[in-house]
Formats: structure tokens, sequence, C-alpha cells
């Protein structure tokens, strides 16, 4: 069966926030959109920290950013070396308010952010929903082919790939990647406590990666605990009651008496990233474009920030959304972005791991700058929660000076 669509319609491969977010904007920009991917899973135990200009985009499409009242508000993000080398670093904590914010964003458990961004989509008239898979894409200069699971031909002027770090979409575009894994993995879970967290994510740096408690509602945190996939295995086997223990004291106590929470899972840690962005009709999105560990809470909000970027320059382009000249743009402009937090999230990592002095050196000597001097602290906050902003926030306040 074969279905022949108008040049304004665009393909979206991948169900998951990154895809649902893209049919969104495409849809805004006023191109019919078919999206393509089955229903996310509802067993998914992680959070996203989703910072607040992102959380003003999805209010841009029609998202209710309240999430089900199930978020959590993050007012503060405290970085403590917990590492038992000889040099160490000293803590540093960020407070929304010193770059004038009242938060810096919000904690939302990635099951009800699904359901939320699920419940836009099948609203939205201009987006048909196919939940199944692409068995093969077929780019060609005047369109973009997917031949999807169940046999139907889905065509369009651009296809946003959004189907995650193995991306099918992005192989068929014929655009290499270069990574690798990291001998870490992530155990992530949810935990209630006894003291309250006060809206305050804190991270732990150890020798093994972050230890990263990051606030839900109520007296209760997600963690996303970096350790060798060895140590995460026996982790997860552990009773509840001596898991709840271990965690206790990795906090060192800050949130009371701790008591883990239904549902632990393990998620194997890499590095990757494409040496261009788009090609062949095909525009990378999310983890399509950018893998790296958990730190910082990057992932999304990059993954936001490209589809912002697409979704511009389409706006731009109706007659052809696929044009070499969008697609051209599209990686020109995402480059800077994504090569800067790919390389500072992996060196803060490798920096953690590796027992060299220098290395140690260096990430102590940035977190200690951070610590003593709030304007380069503020430059850090702004730029963390959106590119270019840290730049802004320098010269305003120059000028605020001079005035």
């Amino acid at each position: 069966m074969t279905d022949m669509l108008a040049p304004k319609t665009i393909l979206v491969a991948g169900a998951g926030p990154a895809g649902l977010i893209a049919s969104l904007a495409m849809a805004k920009a006023g191109f019919d959109v078919s999206l393509i991917g089955p229903e996310a899973g509802a067993s998914d135990a992680r959070t996203t920290a989703v910072m607040v200009p992102a959380l003003d985009y999805l209010a841009e499409l029609g998202i209710d950013t309240s999430f089900e009242g199930k978020s959590a508000p993050l007012r503060t993000m405290r970085i403590i070396d917990a590492t038992k080398r000889l040099l160490r670093s000293p803590t540093v904590t960020f407070h929304a308010s010193e770059i004038d914010r009242n938060t810096f964003g919000a904690n939302i458990p990635n099951a009800v952010l699904a359901r939320t961004l699920s419940e836009v989509v099948a609203n939205q008239p201009r987006i048909t929903r196919h939940l199944t898979t692409v068995q093969n894409w077929v780019p060609s200069s005047d369109r973009i082919t997917a031949v999807l699971d169940d046999g139907m031909r889905l065509e369009g002027a651009l296809a946003i790939a959004a189907d995650g770090r193995g991306s099918p979409a992005r192989d068929a575009a014929g655009i290499r990647t270069i990574g690798h894994p990291y001998p870490q993995s992530a155990l992530v879970l949810s935990f209630s406590h006894t003291r309250p967290h006060n809206d305050t994510s804190n991270e732990f740096h150890t020798e093994t990666g972050p230890f990263t408690q990051v606030p839900l509602p109520g007296d209760k945190s997600s963690l996303v605990w970096v350790v060798s996939p060895a140590e995460a295995e026996m982790l997860t086997a552990l009773d509840d009651a001596e898991l709840s223990r271990r965690i206790e004291v990795r906090m060192q106590s800050m949130l009371g008496s701790v008591t883990v929470l239904p549902g632990r899972q393990i998620y194997p840690l890499s590095a990757r990233m494409p040496l261009s962005f788009a090609q062949s009709r095909i525009a990378l999105v999310g983890e399509a474009a950018h893998v790296f560990p958990p730190i910082g809470a990057q992932g999304l909000n990059l993954g936001i920030r490209d589809v912002q970027t697409i979704a511009g320059l389409v706006e731009e382009n109706l007659s052809d959304a696929g044009a070499d000249s969008v697609l051209r743009s599209y990686s020109r402009r995402r480059t800077p972005d994504i090569f800067a937090r790919n390389s500072a999230v992996n060196l803060l990592n490798r920096s953690l791991l590796s027992g060299l002095l220098p290395a140690q050196m260096a990430r102590s000597a940035g977190l200690s700058l951070m610590e003593k001097l709030p304007p380069v602290r503020s430059f850090f906050m702004r730029e963390g929660m959106s590119p270019g902003s840290g730049f802004r926030g320098l010269w305003e306040k120059v000028g605020r000076q001079d005035a």
C-alpha cells in the first residue's frame, strides 16, 4: 500500500519525548506530520530535568508544563566532591535566584512526560500516528520515503530522525559517527526520605562517576548512580533495606533516612556524536544527534534545542523543508552547541575516572573558580540553561554598572 504525500509533509521517526516534541513543532510550523514509532513504555523509571527555556518552548507548543502536578521545581543545584583523592574540589552551590530566576527548571518523571506529550499529539489534527517502525528509508533528490514494517510507504519533504542512539535513519542518510562505550552503568531509581529536599539537587562526584539526587514532589527524589557495570548489577540485587542504607551513606545523611521505591533500572553509558547532523533529507535530533553521560541535565534540553532549530528553518523554507540549504544550515547551527556540551560532559566524566593528577587539578581549579567568583558561577548557570545566555548576562551586568 502506498501513501503519496504532499511536499508539506514531514516524517518523524521515533515516538519518545524528542520525536513527540518534533512532531508538535512541525505541525505548529504548518506541516502535516507522519509520526512513526510505537508508544513509549510506561515502565521507564528515569526522570528528566527540563530547564526553563525548554519548558517555555514546550508551553508554546501547547503543552501543560505543570505535568499533572508530578514534577518538582529545581531551585538549587549543588556539586559535591565525594572522591577520596588527595586533591579535592570545594562544594559549589548554584541558586536560581543568583541569575534572577525563580527556578532552573523542573524534574519530570519520564512516564509522565511521555504521557503528557502523547495526549497533546493525539489532539493535533495535523499529526497522524503510525504505531510501527521503519523497515527501510529511501532518500532521493526531491523526497524521502519510509517503508514501514506493515508495508505502507510514506513520503515527505523531510524526515526528522528521533529514533535513538542506534538511529536507522541516520544510517540510511550515510552519516558516520564517532564514539565509544564507557566502563560505567547508571543505576536509576527513586527513593523517599525523612528530611525535605528543599527543591535542591545534589550531584556527588565520585571515582566511578556522578551520584545525582534530583527532587520529586513531596519528600521523594530520583537518583542516577553511575558505577561500574558489575557494581550496578550488585547494587540492584541488594534488598531494599541494604540499598537504602548505602544510598543514605552516599548522601551523607543529607536527606535523613532513605527508603528505596519499587523500580530499579540499569543503563550502560556511552558517548557518540555524528560527523554531520543532517544529510539526504534526514535531520537528526535527540539521541540520534548526541549521546553522552548523564551529567549536568543536558540530554533532552539539547534535543529540544535541536527541534527549535530545525523548526525555525523549515518555517523559512515551506516550499521544500528538506532542501540541501536547509540541511546545511541546520548542521552548521547545531554543531557548536552540541560539540561544546558533548565535550564538556565527556571531559568532566573522564576527569572523575582518571587517577592522573593533572586531570584532578583541572577539575578542582574549575570548580574552585565557580565557588569563589559569583560572576563565573552566574556565567555557567546561564550558559547551562541556554547557549549564549552566559555572555548576554555578563554584558547586561556591565551595562547596569555603566548606567
